[in-house]
């Protein structure tokens, strides 16, 4: 098994399994595939956390709703959760299944204020070592500011993190 070490502030580092939190996007698939090339390099594991923002599982839930009152037949409703767990297989094959990385997949759902409390949770729920995150990008006066979601990570992780703007 190769080892891979970084040299931080902190010392030497060899990451075991990474987060990537991610949305769909070119910005997302660029973090990923950064994530993955760590991931490959320190013979480690990934796991992706999908979000998917209220708004869009409510619009999930009724048109599930509406398909069991059209069609008569009562659906499960994790039937949600297991097509965002596709949409997001979907888009970490994109970059993931040319380098034979298998990733944990993991969705949540909620709002913008509760993401950053998601991914540490899901960041501590698996072991992780190593967060990747996309932040908001800033205007010049407010770039010591990474935005809500990125500052919440990076302040409170317990870990490293890599974080790139949109």
């Amino acid at each position: 098994m190769r080892q891979v070490y970084r040299l931080t502030l902190r010392g030497l580092y060899h990451m075991k399994r990474g987060l990537v939190s991610l949305k769909e996007t070119a910005t997302h698939l660029e973090l990923l595939a950064e994530a993955a090339d760590w991931v490959v390099g320190a013979d480690g594991e990934l796991v992706v956390v999908w979000h998917l923002d209220e708004a869009e599982y409510d619009g999930r839930v009724d048109a599930l709703e509406s398909a069991e009152r059209a069609e008569g037949v009562d659906y499960d409703h994790a039937a949600i959760i297991e097509g965002a767990e596709a949409d997001a297989r979907e888009f970490a094959d994109s970059v993931l299944s040319e380098i034979g990385i298998e990733p944990q997949i993991e969705v949540v759902v909620g709002s913008e204020k509760t993401r950053a409390q998601r991914v540490l949770d899901a960041a501590r729920d698996h072991d992780c070592d190593h967060v990747f995150i996309v932040g908001s990008a800033r205007s010049p006066t407010g770039k010591a500011v990474f935005g809500d979601f990125a500052q919440r990570v990076v302040l409170n992780f317990d870990g490293y993190t890599t974080l790139t703007t949109e």
